[in-house]
């Protein structure tokens, strides 16, 4: 015979004992020992919640007023000599997504609620800003765009997007999820966006999120706010500061001959120390461009140069975009990008992106690697097209031309030496402009053209030899400090990186194929329902057989009931949606449901003459209702408005007459009448031993079910802005408030955690089954949400929306499909699987599109 345990608490585990851990009875039956007991979350005054039955209950003087149990200190003292079995004890952790039953998953996002907290700030709102034009309309130009409205974005510290300000928007994604060919789901603005990050590789989120810390960190980058997503074209944007700056082209207005004038010399060297200054901090950053763009920096309206991230993307992707094109066409496209574009390419990264293959290398390949020194000869080129002006350019493509063509011909060209004379044409050509005065910056310069990475002098180096042009040496204390120069390693490439790539073309019949292969249609109206379901075609339903609004709706026993202002209450099957039968017993319009499976399946309506009908919800139904009760008016009774069922004791009815009276549904004699609320009350529901009461005076009440007494009052404090409340939902110690000005407020015991503005009008309807928040009211529109609970911190991911017919009165999840009634007579049943399936789809079309 196993060996008794001893008995122990609930909470702490101790073995009961006379002197030291002693059993108190709680008034549900349960024990709990009294140090556990005095620890107890008291969330209402003088209440305490059972940790075994979770029944809350009330206690008058202190909670360990409560009796002891004898009998459990009795067999505690007779077993306490015994050894004790040893117990495994199994940790327990929250289930993972994948093995969830399939109600818990059936419109998951791809995405994690870790991933959607740590990019969610970055996101702007839909309303902000405004698409005016692009430079050029082609892929990789940055759009223009003009800020509505002021907006302050949680992840840039302090920087605040300014109404009427002008931005620009690169596009980073496409967002695709068939909506040409399902008209239910939409998926939100914030999902659309996630699903695009998410669609990205893991690589392109790391470069984003270098990127972006950047713009945070480097004082003198352009600011990027954030992401923005536009309906007319389906793109998520990166929004980007705009300097509306001309940037370094009027350097190149200068087409006079011979040396530079003093003015012009130090003007340079102030350019170009601020440009050695921001390499600097991009090289300590682990970064590095791999080519320059002379629109890549820009002056702000203090003349101080920025880089500007944004376009040092869309030059990027330029570059890619006509290295990719073929070798013929290369040669048209990069003359493009040197002579229109004064992009500077380095002699590493353009073997990097032509391929080793067709040139002779003099040297090993490490010499050839892009990193740091790769920026330095851009830099170094940008600033020598600054000093000798259009003919460098045309040097510059003459040499860019020698590159492109290399191979056309199948010889194999020396790669230095193709590189060779343009350097000698360049030397030349700087000596004459700058003279003999400035021989050590000449030299320097030149020495940042090298073509051995390893012979070019890193940026601070030359920081520190520009600079004399504007301070000279005697004077400059600064430069007479130890100055430490950092072995420069090796970093991340942005036009190398996944950010800039241009993917292949998508095979459209690829995706035509996967889009067949899980396309759902909808299932004709006149075709056998059981037979659309079987085949997996249905995703949506309508069932119609009232003749006014839909005002409830409740399942239980393998039926759906609906409730009505046609007076009539009707019963649906579950298994092929198919009309089962009518209860006919109100004289007046029905205004509230609910289904109570007790030892007998009841269902009860309540009409707005005050008439509730019980009837027997076992099938064959019955034409008559079992009992008939009748509620007392006044003058100012306005009839039922909200029905609650308490296991198999009372029934609660909400009127307008401001009570909430609890039935006992033993005798269906009135027990009681609760008061409290200043007008009607709208809605009831009763979670956790706790019967919660909204009305159209703005707050929710809480009520014993034990004693009916009043626990406490949410919302009183905010009687100025009076919203009523019309719907409510409850999960464990969660609650859900629908207010009339499209609100929705969750409510953890008695504290408010979240105020969402879900909806454009009153919201009706709200449920809630799992992870999932479901709202619908006089937008017509239906909002689903998840509610994720990390780190003891509740917050909502928004799912998307679906659109509907009518005003939506209802809405009610059973096994994968969501029920919902409307102002039309209509109920809808929209099946789940399809959105499952679909959002497979679009998770492929978003890894395809770009």
């Amino acid at each position: 015979m196993d060996q008794l345990e001893q008995p122990e608490c609930p909470v702490c585990l101790q073995p009961y004992a006379a002197d030291s851990v002693v059993p108190l009875v709680l008034p549900c039956g349960h024990s709990t020992c009294e140090a556990c007991l005095k620890q107890l979350p008291n969330p209402f005054p003088h209440t305490l919640r059972c940790p075994v039955c979770t029944l809350l209950s009330k206690y008058s003087n202190s909670p360990i007023s409560f009796p002891k149990n004898i009998d459990l200190l009795r067999l505690s003292s007779t077993l306490q000599d015994l050894p004790l079995k040893p117990k495994n004890v199994i940790p327990r952790s929250p289930p993972p997504y994948d093995n969830l039953p399939l109600p818990c998953q059936f419109i998951r996002n791809s995405w994690s609620y870790e991933f959607y907290s740590t990019w969610k700030k970055w996101i702007i709102p839909k309303d902000i800003i405004l698409v005016e034009k692009s430079s050029s309309g082609s892929y990789g130009e940055i759009f223009d765009g003009k800020v509505l409205g002021s907006f302050e974005s949680i992840s840039g510290m302090g920087r605040v997007l300014k109404e009427e300000e002008k931005v620009g928007l690169l596009a980073i994604g496409i967002f695709k999820d068939g909506s040409e060919k399902s008209r239910f789901l939409r998926y939100s603005y914030e999902s659309r966006i996630m699903s695009v990050l998410y669609g990205m590789g893991e690589k392109e989120r790391n470069e984003m999120t270098s990127i972006l810390n950047l713009s945070l960190r480097l004082c003198r980058a352009g600011n990027i706010y954030g992401f923005w997503y536009n309906d007319n074209d389906s793109c998520v944007y990166m929004v980007c500061e705009n300097f509306n700056s001309t940037g370094l082209l009027k350097f190149f207005d200068n087409e006079e001959e011979g040396r530079l004038s003093s003015d012009k010399i130090s003007g340079f060297g102030i350019v170009s120390t601020e440009m050695c200054e921001i390499f600097s901090s991009l090289i300590s950053e682990g970064l590095v461009i791999g080519c320059l763009d002379v629109n890549c920096f820009v002056f702000n309206d203090f003349g101080r140069v920025y880089v500007d991230l944004g376009k040092v993307l869309s030059m990027g992707r330029r570059v890619n975009k006509a290295m990719r094109r073929g070798h013929k066409d290369s040669e048209v496209s990069m003359k493009t990008e040197v002579l229109e574009n004064l992009v500077f390419i380095s002699p590493e990264m353009l073997l990097k992106l032509f391929g080793e293959e067709l040139f002779e290398l003099d040297c090993g390949k490490s010499i050839y690697e892009v990193g740091p020194g790769s920026d330095v000869w851009s830099l170094a080129c940008l600033l020598v097209s600054l000093i000798i002006g259009s003919s460098f350019i045309e040097e510059m493509a003459i040499y860019v031309d020698s590159i492109v063509n290399a191979g056309n011909d199948g010889k194999v060209y020396s790669y230095v030496s193709l590189c060779e004379d343009w350097m000698e044409n360049v030397e030349t050509s700087l000596g004459h402009r700058l003279g003999l005065e400035y021989v050590s910056q000449k030299d320097l310069l030149c020495r940042c053209l090298e073509f051995d990475i390893s012979n070019r002098p890193p940026v601070s180096e030359l920081w520190k030899c520009l600079r004399e042009l504007v301070i000279k040496p005697r004077f400059d204390f600064w430069v007479s400090l130890k100055h430490e120069v950092k072995k420069e390693k090796t970093g991340h490439c942005i036009v190398l990186g996944e950010l800039c790539q241009i993917a292949e073309e998508t095979n459209k019949e690829e995706i035509d194929g996967l889009q067949q292969k899980y396309e759902i249609g909808r299932a004709n109206v006149s075709r056998d329902v059981v037979e659309g379901l079987s085949g997996g075609h249905i995703k949506c339903i309508d069932m119609k057989g009232h003749l006014d609004c839909i005002t409830g709706l409740a399942i239980g026993g393998g039926f759906l009931f609906s409730s009505s202002f046609d007076k009539r209450v009707h019963v649906w099957s579950l298994q092929d949606f198919t009309h089962v039968h009518t209860f006919k017993g109100h004289e007046h319009k029905v205004m509230a449901l609910v289904f109570m499976d007790g030892g007998q399946p009841l269902c009860i309506s309540g009409d707005n003459e005050g008439v509730i009908c019980i009837w027997d919800a076992s099938f064959p139904f019955n034409e008559e209702p079992i009992k008939k009760l009748h509620e007392q008016k006044d003058w100012r009774y306005s009839g039922i408005h909200a029905l609650a069922v308490s296991r198999t004791e009372y029934l609660y009815t909400g009127s307008g007459d401001k009570l909430i009276k609890a039935w006992s549904l033993q005798d269906h004699t009135l027990s009681c009448a609760m008061s409290g609320h200043k007008s009607v009350v709208s809605s009831l529901i009763v979670c956790n031993g706790i019967l919660y009461s909204g009305s159209w005076d703005g707050t929710v009440r809480l009520w014993s079910l034990s004693d009916h007494s009043s626990l406490a009052v949410l919302g009183e404090d905010t009687q100025k802005n009076v919203t009523s409340v019309l719907a409510l939902a409850a999960d464990n110690n969660l609650l859900l408030v629908a207010h009339d000005d499209g609100c929705i407020k969750m409510w953890h015991d008695d504290l408010l955690v979240k105020s969402l503005q879900t909806h454009n009008g009153a919201v009706f309807a709200v449920s809630k089954k799992g992870r999932w928040l479901f709202t619908g009211g006089w937008d017509r529109t239906i909002n689903v949400q998840e509610i994720s609970d990390v780190r003891d911190q509740i917050d909502t991911v928004p799912v998307g929306s679906i659109a509907c017919d009518s005003v939506i009165t209802g809405v009610i999840y059973w096994q994968e499909k969501l029920f919902v009634g409307q102002s039309d007579r209509v109920i809808k049943v929209i099946n789940f699987r399809f959105f499952l399936v679909q959002r497979i789809v679009s998770i492929i079309n978003n890894h395809l599109c770009y």
